[in-house]
């Protein structure tokens, strides 16, 4: 899919880049505002990686997401105001309001949840690529995770289980360059986190994280690639977020002037720029203004939803 000449394709992800963006502004602003209780972990600066992944998907296909996870909710299809209810506790909300930011699961648009486990949803990729090919299904799934979770050992055996058996996985690793606070420089050996593939005897692959486009055709190659029963491949997209880790997170551990570089690489401002010649400047702010009136529909959709009982919450503890 040419998400630069064609249109349509360059109008579908620069709206959804921004409604990525616009909504977890407005999460931000409502947790500043001690709206929305809890933690969360924003992705603002990385929207470019599950933009251009979940494009190069088809409707069954199913992903398995993150704690950082908004971005992978909304590229997949979510209701808007049913992510904004579950992050505000209310009883429309996605998990009734019983999951909050890091556990969002949305079955109907195949994605399968995000997970407050490190590296959690990589073996549950495998095994739901096990349970593809057991149907004889042509269905793939892709497993969004960051760069921490790569010395996981959860990684480890679902990535060596999805090689072993040709399972029909793409791996697509997050790199924002920290995990919490640690630096890949220091916690790798590697230069790019796409050699550990070598391993498991699969193809690796490192792009630029803030290029949508390079995303979806890296992505893109993988599904091809796993739909014939060729197995899996891993993806590193080398990005940033330009918030902190979770809304505790100081920044200490990294200086004002790499995350203004970083800011300056804008995957959204630079998309913009490719597209500008297709889109037209009038048709690229009609893209911002229909993403950020989603948002504020779905902000007060999601404020007169009734809250979620304390009830409903002991009714999910255990099986009917």
């Amino acid at each position: 899919m040419d998400l630069i000449g064609n249109a349509a394709a360059a109008r579908q992800a620069l709206v959804t880049m921004w409604t990525i963006r616009r909504f977890e502004e407005a999460v931000d602003d409502l947790f500043a505002r001690g709206l929305m209780h809890g933690t969360m972990h924003l992705s603002i600066g990385q929207e470019a990686v599950p933009v251009g992944a979940c494009l190069a998907l088809s409707d069954g296909d199913y992903i398995t997401s993150t704690h950082r996870g908004h971005g992978h909710c909304i590229a997949k299809g979510a209701r808007l105001a049913d992510m904004m209810a579950e992050l505000l506790a209310k009883e429309t909300g996605y998990c009734r309001g019983r999951g909050g930011s890091m556990h969002i699961a949305d079955v109907a648009t195949g994605n399968l949840g995000a997970n407050g486990i490190v590296a959690g949803g990589v073996p549950i990729a495998a095994g739901a690529g096990l349970a593809v090919k057991m149907r004889g299904g042509r269905e793939v799934v892709v497993s969004f995770f960051g760069d921490g979770a790569v010395n996981e050992g959860a990684w480890h055996e679902g990535v060596n289980l999805a090689a072993i058996w040709d399972l029909p996985v793409v791996f697509v690793c997050e790199n924002n360059h920290y995990g919490m606070s640690m630096s890949v420089s220091r916690a790798f050996r590697v230069k790019q986190l796409s050699e550990r593939a070598a391993a498991y005897g699969i193809p690796g692959v490192t792009v630029d994280g803030n290029d949508p486009q390079a995303v979806h055709d890296a992505v893109a190659d993988a599904v091809t690639r796993a739909r014939a029963g060729e197995g899996p491949t891993l993806i590193e997209a080398t990005t940033y977020r330009w918030k902190g880790h979770s809304k505790s997170d100081k920044n200490l551990y990294r200086t004002r002037e790499e995350i203004e570089q970083w800011r300056e690489r804008d995957p959204i401002a630079r998309f913009e720029q490719r597209v500008a010649a297709t889109l037209g400047d009038q048709e690229i702010q009609s893209c911002r203004d229909e993403a950020r009136d989603a948002v504020r529909a779905a902000v007060r959709a999601a404020h007169a939803a009734p809250d979620a009982s304390a009830d409903s919450l002991t009714e999910a503890v255990y099986a009917r």
